[in-house]
Parts: structure tokens; C-alpha cells; sequence
């Protein structure tokens, strides 16, 4: 198809036309489908081509009462849906950056419904009340920062808005992480459009029963994109090219261009570097239908001084008079009585604006910045509705890199690009508007937050110089950045308790580790395995909650853990040298250990003996707690740094699987830097292995069989998991763990212990040999394993990475620990998967051998279980 009903306009040349005749790609669906979508594309090692909507506000220009209507139009759907009851207790959800404009207006179409968007800019002193990753996006991770916490906890529906709904994973992410800390009952998903393949389609579904909640969707269109093999490669080649064409002519389109289509610019640059701001149109190259096709200008623009209108050079300040106090959006949270307030003061902005606008403005542009595209939106609207006689077109700002190719069957035409503004927390970079240079507009509105109002916007090669450079006009309208007062919490005791130590907590000498935990011996815990594993999937509850009864294993398994031990403790112990050296050589020549308990302390304590054996060092060891999707104790991150020098704190693991702890500390401590002001900790993890390639610090990459993960507390000891629960662990405790003093006849964590410092000295000379080499080599984390991961949980069909446990360590925790489904085992591997095989062949569990698995095994947990669907005694089915 080529053409189509674009923006209410018949028999224009359909946007995604250009993509489809080059790439093959088709949009199957609802008549519509073609009028609010186009294509373009973009530099993505997972998704080539771009869905651009034509209502969203985002990339293309548009009416500002069609984008607000799109959105008000879908919460009075959902509204419908719900009825008025269950609507009056809903809370509307919406993803940045792209949907935060339009979660907002779901919202005011819902009616009363609160609001709240997730966000990628972290406010110090706010702690985060859940978060998720959205794999498909450049830039994924999503916070949740609402200024009252209680906006999530009701029971009410939660309704989650998108601009598309494409694979489900974002939403099924989101829905996870929120389900698993503020359970409820039902759920809405909104899209403009549903573009869920045949395979996707059903796993909403599925979902909704592994959780136990009801869970509706509400779009506008639906389809699917038929993508023909080879896609992917197909469009970065195109891409590219285009690149190599454009640098070729130095951004600037040619006549004899080898292209069957019109002259382009794809300027992943700017084509007219050199036009100064007061330079006229031959400054930039031009299209073959007249349009500014080169991107942005170079010229002297400085920070304008506040003020009610101060014009300096073409860039005029206008002053709102935004009410103090109000939200500029969702970020933390938009109440029935902030729409209010809202509602009453624009008609004053908008006639401000209008005031400022120059009397020959006909076709204006209110461009929006990244997440902050609602208040933008109100403010274009109203002022569409008040002057009649102009024209008036809405977009925003944004970080997705996308093509720019000047024909009329491209989504994208122009590109300015230019650096963030925002001191953004994943640091610089380019920052994008589309389909602005070359439309014809005669002004242009900038609305940013003021974070965002800083030297940088006001560059040579700012936002607000790029603009000037197309449009004879640009004013800009600030909206005060919204910052919750942070929460009121009891006073911190002064003095937080000294670590326990053994013989009283743990079966290790006092001197060799020091427990920042508190002792949770007398409090019953456990749960049986399938219990657990039903109430952990169904989002009833945290795996960090509970504690697994501990298996003991048989006789023949324990004869198993020693022969590994006598085979592999050279190795370990080659391993354990080369970490220390590392970690002596490059991060401080006195660390203080802090092991992450459990499974980081053994190796913690070796650590410290080798130093101690090979050069004299009495290093001083702690373990903390650390807890996936709950972050690290932040009681034990205080004690230490009222005790020692943050910079010396070397955090240490036992091994790496799919790197999901490792990204837990570096999150968790940035947040208490942020919350605490107290930097320094340094969140590069010290492990022995790393088969997943997510560090730097490591004694060997390869995937072997590390003894201390054949065992529980009776290897590491004889401590349990960490427990974090509201009702045992208060705001001024630390986190929790049992120590299991009844097992001490089958406890082996000082003969582990033993055994591998024993063979320090007959290892020492190849210690040296490989430490020099991981010195000079290149130790950059590639995430091979995060990679494998998402590979195997797609090719599966778990689509859930935390049931994915890979390597030889991780994969006898799920055998010891959790419901197994199966286990992948890679083709050939040899003795270090003895103990594997037998644990698999003592519950029931299938081992399914595998040709270039990238770890010696992967452990699945099962993905749907119930008690049911594996049996009272936990063992496992094929499915």
C-alpha cells in the first residue's frame, strides 16, 4: 500500500511506504492502521524499523486536540470497560518517555484517576517504588519514583499506557515487578495500537492466569508488521549505508546520489555546521521539494536572563506563571485535584503565549521535551482554541536515534540533533527533534522543565540555536521542575550494631568475616520448596521472604562434593590468587572485603587468606545482604561507611550468571548515594568466575564446578539466605538470616575452606602468570551471559529471565533450592556436571543436552508451576 489517510488528509503517499519497498515490511490489520502509523528507521541491535505514529506527538508534528483526543478518547473506553465503580478507584500508569504525554490523557478521559509515569531521571532523597527493564528500547531501565507510595498500593485496577503494544515483554515486565510488591486484582493495558503478533498474542492471557488477576487490553487499531527473514540485517545494512553515503558527501544530499529515490540528507549529523544563526536558507542543503533537509546551525546564542519576555537575539523567554506547587506531570504522580488547578490556570499560560507570539505567526510549533510532554500538550491545545487563526502543531523532543530520509514515503523527513540539556544520569549524548527543520513554521514554542534550562539548551549547538536556525521565531516557556519534599521517616538510631561473628553466629572463626545481619535463628522460616516456588511466580510473595527447608543431601551426593573438592580445589584456589592480586593492583592495596552473602562469603574469607599467606595482609571481611529487586542493605552500606573509607570497599561474589546482581548493586548503590550523600563504594563486583562476562574483576571466566555451590548453609557456614521481610526487618535493621547451629555434624564450610588454601603455594607461580595477563588485558564486561539469557527464555518459552539460571553454580542452586523444570547441559561436558546429573536424576528432573551453550549448564525453573502442575513432592514434568 502507498498511499493512505494520513492526519485526517485523503491520498497521501503512505510514510511507511519507503521502508516496505526496501525491507519488505508489511502492516496487517485495521483499515486505519496505515493513517496512524509510518516507518522509519533506526540503529537497533534488536529491532531495525520504527512504528511511527502520526497521534502520538512524539516524532511527527500534529494537531494538538488530535493527540490529546486520541488519548482522552481510549480512557473513556477503558472507563466503559470498568465501569464507574471500579473506575473511581483506578490508577492510571504511563512509560516513558514516549507514552507520558498520553498516559496523561488516558487518565483525564478515565475521569479521577491518579496518575503516574515511570521515568529515567532519578531524583536524590526518592526512593524508588519499583522499576522494570524495556528490552526492546536503547534506553531501558524505567523508575518509579511516586511522591506518596500509597498511589500504588490500593486495590483497584492498574491501568498500563503505551503508544503500541508489540511483544507484551514491557508490559509483562511491569505488571510483574508491580504484582510481586502491590498485588491486586485486575489490570488494563492501553495502546494506541495492539501490533502483538499471532505467537504474542495469547501470553496476555497465560499471564493473567499465572498471576491470578484479570487483565483486559484497550487499543485504538490493531495488526501485526510481517517482518520477511533476514530484516534486521537487512535495515542496518541500509542504515549503514546511508551513514557511509552521508558522511561520504559530508552530510549533504546529491543529485547523483545512486539511491531510485529523491535526494536525502540522512543526517545522523548536522549537514550545515557552519550556517551562522543569522544565515539564510542556502546555509543548509535543500531538498528536492524545498524543504531544509540539513540539520541545524552553528551560531551565538547565549543563556537569555529570566524574566517576564526578555528576547536576545531570535530566542524570546516567556513566562507562564505556572502555578506554584503544580506537578509539569506524572513523574511523581498527578492527582483528580492537581487537574484541577490545572485545568483553571490554563487559559492565562496559553493568552501569555499568545501575547508573546509575533503578529504574523501563523503556523506555530510547541515542542515538548522528552518526558515532559503533557503540559506542552494542554498548553498547544488551549492555545489552538483560542487563536483560530493559527495554525498550531505539537511534538516533542527525545533521546531514539532515528534515520532521517527526505521522501514523502518516510516517516522521518529532517533531524535536528544537539546535546542533552538535563544533565541526564546515564551522562551525555544527542538528543533529537523530528520533522521541524523545513516545515514551514514560523515560530516555535521550546517548553522544557528547568532542570532542563541550562547553558547547554542555550549553546552554539543547543536546542534553542538549532531551532533559529529554521524558523524565524523561537520562544521559550519554562515550567518549574516538580521535587517531592522528601518523606518524613523516624530518626536513624546513632549507632547501628557491631557485626556478628562466630563462633556465636556462623561456624566461621570470629576473624575471618563479620555478619551485618541480625540473627533470625528462633524464627521459623522455611516453606516447603513447592510452596514457595507457587507463591513466588503467583506474585504472592518474595523469594526473599521465606527460606527454603534445607535439603540435605544424600550420602552419595556428599561423597560427590568431595571428589569435586579434590579435583578442583587447584583450581579454585589458582582462581581465588588471581582475583586478589586484581583487586590488590587496581582498587586499593588494603581492601576492606564485604562478601554478599551467602554465596560471596566463602570466597570472601579465601580471598582474605590469600593475602594474608602471600603478603602478610590481616584484611578485614564482611558479608551483607543484597536481595534482587530490593537492592542492598542500606543499614549495613551506613555502618560500613561510618567505620571505613568508602573507596576501599571491595564488594566480592562467588560467581556471575546472567549479571542481574551485579546491575542490582550498581542500582542499589547509586540510589543510597543519591538518598545519603555518601559516595565512593565503588559498584565493580570482585567474583572468582565470571562466565558471564559482566565484570572486570574476575579470577577466570570459565564455567566450572565451584564446591561451595553443591551445598547450603552446611558450605557456607551455616548461615541461611538473607530474609527481608516488613514484619522481621524494620527501617533501622538489618537485614536478616538464621544461622542453622543444629546441622553442625554435616557441616563442611572450614574443611571447604581448608582444602583450597592448601594448595595456595603449589599454585602461586601460575597465580603470578595469569594475573599479569588479566593485568593487561582487555576485561571490558561484553554481557554475554544477559545476551544467552534473554536468547534461551524466548527460544523456551519462559519469557522471564529471573527463571533462567545459568551456569554450573546457579543451576545447582535451582536443583537445591527451587522447582526445576529442566536442565540444559552443554554437549560433552564432563565431571563438573557429575553432581548435576545426580541431583536431576533424584528429583525427577529431564537433563537435555545442547550444542554451543555458551555456559557447561542452565537450569530452568519451571515456568508455570503450580503444586498441581509438578506434584506434591516437587519434582518435575516435561512439558
Amino acid at each position: 500500500m502507498n498511499r493512505a489517510v494520513n492526519n485526517g488528509v485523503p491520498d497521501q503517499v503512505w510514510t511507511g511506504s519507503w521502508v516496505a519497498e526496501r525491507l519488505g515490511v508489511e502492516l496487517v490489520g485495521d483499515d486505519q492502521l496505515t493513517g496512524l502509523l509510518g516507518l522509519a528507521l533506526r540503529r537497533n541491535p534488536k529491532r531495525a524499523h520504527l512504528l511511527v505514529s502520526n497521534v502520538l506527538g512524539k516524532h511527527v508534528p500534529q494537531s494538538p486536540s488530535v493527540v490529546y483526543g486520541a488519548g482522552f478518547a481510549l480512557g473513556r473506553r477503558v472507563r466503559e470497560l470498568l465501569g464507574d465503580d471500579e473506575a473511581g478507584r483506578a490508577v492510571v500508569l504511563g512509560y516513558a518517555e514516549t507514552a507520558t504525554g498520553l498516559g496523561h490523557s488516558v487518565a483525564d478521559g478515565l475521569g479521577l484517576a491518579p496518575y503516574l509515569h515511570s521515568t529515567r531521571r532519578p531524583i536524590p532523597g526518592i526512593a524508588p517504588a519499583g522499576g522494570f527493564e524495556e528490552s526492546h528500547s536503547h534506553a531501558t531501565s524505567h523508575l518509579l519514583l511516586p511522591e506518596d507510595p500509597a498511589l500504588l498500593t490500593g486495590d483497584g485496577p492498574l491501568v498500563l499506557v503505551d503508544d503500541e503494544f508489540s511483544t507484551g515483554n514491557t508490559v509483562l515486565n511491569t505488571v510483574r515487578d508491580l504484582h510481586e510488591r502491590y498485588p491486586r486484582r485486575r489490570y488494563v493495558v492501553v495502546a494506541l495500537v495492539d501490533m502483538r503478533s499471532a505467537a504474542d498474542a495469547g501470553r496476555l492471557a497465560e499471564f493473567a492466569g499465572e498471576i491470578g488477576a484479570r487483565v483486559d487490553l484497550v487499543a485504538a487499531a490493531s495488526g501485526t508488521v510481517r517482518l520477511p527473514e533476514g530484516v534486521l540485517e537487512k535495515g542496518q545494512e541500509l542504515v549503514a549505508r546511508y551513514e557511509a553515503e552521508s558522511a561520504a558527501m559530508g552530510g549533504r544530499s546529491s543529485a547523483g546520489s545512486s539511491w531510485p529515490v529523491a535526494p536525502f540528507p540522512a543526517p545522523l549529523k548536522d549537514a550545515a555546521e557552519t550556517a551562522s544563526l543569522e544565515g539564510d536558507a542556502d546555509a543548509a542543503s535543500l531538498g528536492t521539494d524545498g524543504r531544509t533537509t540539513a540539520l541545524g546551525a552553528r551560531g551565538t546564542a547565549r543563556p537569555a536572563p529570566t524574566g517576564p519576555q526578555t528576547t536576545h537575539g531570535r530566542v524570546t523567554r516567556v513566562d507562564l506563571h505556572w502555578p506554584p506547587g503544580l506537578p509539569d506531570g506524572g513523574r511523581h504522580g498527578f492527582t483528580p485535584s492537581h487537574r484541577i488547578r490545572l485545568e483553571r490556570a490554563l487559559p492565562a499560560m496559553a493568552a501569555r503565549l499568545a501575547e508573546a507570539l509575533p503578529s504574523d505567526a501563523h503556523r506555530v510549533h510547541i515542542l515538548g521535551f522528552e518526558e515532559l510532554m503533557y503540559a506542552p500538550l494542554r498548553l498547544a491545545r488551549e492555545l489552538e482554541q483560542i487563536a483560530s487563526d493559527t495554525e498550531v502543531r505539537y511534538s516533542t523532543t527525545t533521546r531514539s536515534p532515528v534515520l532521517a530520509v527526505d521522501d514523502p514515503g518516510y516517516a522521518i523527513r529532517t533531524r535536528l540533533v544537539f546535546p542533552a540539556h538535563d544533565d541526564p544520569a546515564d551522562g551525555p549524548g544527542e538528543r533529537y527533534a523530528y520533522n521541524v527543520a523545513g516545515a514551514g513554521f514560523d515560530a516555535v514554542v521550546a517548553v522544557v522543565d528547568s532542570t532542563a534550562d541550562t547553558p547547554e539548551l542555550h549553546a552554539p549547538d543547543g536546542l534553542l540555536a538549532r531551532l533559529a536556525a529554521h524558523t524565524p521565531h523561537v520562544l521559550l516557556a519554562v515550567v518549574p521542575s516538580y521535587v517531592p519534599e522528601p518523606p518524613l521517616v523516624p530518626e536513624r538510631p546513632d549507632m547501628l550494631p557491631e557485626p556478628l561473628r562466630g563462633p556465636a553466629f556462623s561456624s566461621y572463626a570470629p576473624e575471618e568475616v563479620g555478619w551485618l545481619l541480625q540473627d533470625l535463628s528462633d524464627v521459623t522460616l522455611e516453606a516447603p520448596t513447592e510452596e514457595r516456588e507457587e507463591a513466588i511466580q503467583s506474585g504472592g510473595a518474595h523469594y526473599a521472604e521465606s527460606l527454603p527447608v534445607e535439603y540435605q543431601p544424600s550420602e552419595q551426593y556428599q561423597e560427590l562434593f568431595h571428589a569435586a573438592l579434590d579435583t578442583s580445589a587447584a583450581r579454585i584456589a589458582r582462581a581465588v590468587g588471581a582475583v586478589t592480586e586484581l583487586v590488590l593492583a587496581e582498587r586499593s592495596p588494603r581492601p576492606v572485603l564485604v562478601s554478599l552473602a551467602r554465596a560471596g562469603t566463602p570466597v570472601g574469607v579465601l580471598m582474605r587468606r590469600w593475602a594474608e599467606r602471600r603478603h602478610g595482609l590481616d584484611l578485614l571481611h564482611y558479608a551483607v545482604s543484597i536481595v534482587r529487586g530490593r537492592g542492598i542493605d542500606a543499614n549495613a552500606l551506613r555502618w560500613l561507611a561510618a567505620h571505613h573509607d568508602p573507596a576501599d570497599v571491595v564488594f566480592v561474589d562467588g560467581w556471575t550468571g546472567k549479571g542481574a546482581i551485579t546491575r542490582e548493586l550498581a542500582d542499589a548503590l547509586r540510589e543510597f548515594e543519591e538518598a545519603e550523600g555518601v559516595s565512593g563504594f565503588d559498584p565493580e563486583i570482585a567474583v572468582l568466575a565470571d562466565p558471564g562476562a559482566c565484570v572486570r574483576t574476575y579470577g577466570t571466566r570459565e564455567d566450572f564446578l565451584i564446591p561451595s555451590a553443591c551445598l547450603n548453609s552446611t558450605v557456607s557456614g551455616l548461615i541461611s539466605r538473607t530474609v527481608l521481610r516488613a514484619d522481621l526487618v524494620g527501617p533501622n535493621d538489618y537485614h536478616g538470616a538464621k544461622f542453622y547451629r543444629e546441622l553442625a555434624g554435616a557441616d563442611v564450610s572450614v574443611d571447604f575452606l581448608d582444602a583450597v588454601a592448601a594448595r595456595f603455594p603449589e599454585v602461586a607461580d601460575a597465580v603470578d602468570a595469569l594475573a599479569k595477563e588479566l593485568l593487561s588485558a582487555d576485561r571490558s564486561p561484553t554481557w554475554e551471559g544477559w545476551a544467552a539469557v534473554e536468547r534461551i527464555s524466548e527460544e523456551y518459552g519462559i519469557h522471564d529471565v529471573n527463571l533462567v539460571k545459568p551456569g554450573v553454580g546457579e543451576t545447582t542452586r535451582v536443583l537445591l533450592r527451587r522447582v526445576p523444570w529442566k536442565i540444559l547441559a552443554r554437549a560433552g561436558a564432563g565431571a563438573d556436571l557429575d553432581h548435576v546429573r545426580l541431583l536431576a536424576e533424584q528429583r525427577g528432573v529431564p537433563v537435555e543436552e545442547v550444542a554451543e551453550l555458551p555456559y557447561t549448564c542452565v537450569g530452568l525453573i519451571h515456568p508455570k508451576y503450580t503444586r498441581g502442575a509438578t506434584g506434591a513432592d516437587g519434582t518435575a514434568v516435561t512439558v
